[in-house]
Order: structure tokens, then C-alpha cells, then sequence
């Protein structure tokens, strides 16, 4: 199998999103999503730009960040 360090990017952010989903916490869940929605933005730029997975993916990153700092300012 070879795969290309595209492809590479695209199956491990997959791979983050989808452990994100597995936690119980929330604080945890968002942190390890936003993970994998970098990594897809990265991949989505790599693609020579498919702005559908950046676009898609920067509002994820937007709302997990944003009830993250939520959160943080609370405590």
C-alpha cells in the first residue's frame, strides 16, 4: 500500500474524529475534535483547496472553540 501524505492526512483526521466521538467527556470530546478538524483543514487545503472540507471544517473548529472558552471562563 502506498499512500500519499495527503491521503495519509485525510485517513488520520478521520481517525481523530471518529476517537473524539468515543469520549464521554465533554471538554475532551471538543478538544480531540478540533484536533481532527485542523488536520481536515489541512487535508481540504492539500487537496489544491476543496473549500466544501475547509469551510465545513473551520465552523467545527469555530464552535468547538467557542464552548471551550465558554467553558474555561466559567471555572
Amino acid at each position: 500500500m502506498n499512500f500519499t501524505t495527503t491521503e495519509l492526512i485525510g485517513y488520520l483526521a478521520s481517525l481523530v474524529l471518529m476517537i473524539s466521538f468515543l469520549m464521554k467527556n465533554i471538554i475532551k470530546l471538543r478538544i480531540i475534535n478540533s484536533i481532527g478538524a485542523i488536520l481536515f483543514i489541512v487535508y481540504g487545503f492539500m487537496l489544491a483547496i476543496s473549500w466544501p472540507i475547509i469551510i465545513t471544517n473551520a465552523f467545527i473548529l469555530c464552535v468547538n472553540t467557542y464552548y471551550l472558552m465558554k467553558h474555561y471562563n466559567q471555572s
